[in-house]
């Protein structure tokens, strides 16, 4: 078997003081070095579930949240339609309360603008009256000096 190692270059002690070397750094690394990246990778693991399930207790909070908001609009939008129904009837109230009160005030006033006219009719005709009669005076006068 030496032949063969000689036949194609190769030196068994060379061979052998690798795979000690090869050993010992495989021992110097595990010792030294696995167990702690193990646990670096246990502890990253740890994190990462849990950065997840906060993630999921998050988006949980979100559509949470979110019903919570569209059921506080939805109220909200119930009682603005409710406020908007009593102002307008409230306004419509208020606005035949003020047609009621000007169709009173303004048969009030042609009642008053009637009786003036009325009045004013009235003075009128004892004003004519009166200058009928003066001038049936004036004319029985005229009449009585010619005679």
């Amino acid at each position: 078997m030496s032949d063969l190692f000689a036949a194609f270059g190769i030196d068994w002690r060379l061979i052998t003081i690798q795979a000690v070397n090869f050993g010992l750094l495989l021992f110097v690394l595990r010792y030294f070095l696995y167990d702690r990246i193990l646990a670096l990778l246990d502890e990253r693991r740890a994190r990462v579930a849990e950065g997840v399930k906060k993630a999921e207790e998050a988006d949980a909070r979100l559509a949470s949240a979110h019903a919570e908001g569209s059921e506080i609009v939805g109220k909200a939008a119930r009682e603005a339609e409710v406020l908007v129904a009593d102002a307008r009837a409230r306004a419509e109230e208020k606005g035949a309360e003020l047609v009621k009160g000007a169709q009173t005030r303004a048969d009030s006033l042609l009642a008053d603008a009637a009786a003036r006219a009325a009045e004013a009719e009235r003075q009128a005709i004892l004003k004519s009256e009166k200058e009928i009669a003066r001038a049936a005076m004036l004319a029985a006068e005229k009449i009585l000096r010619k005679s």
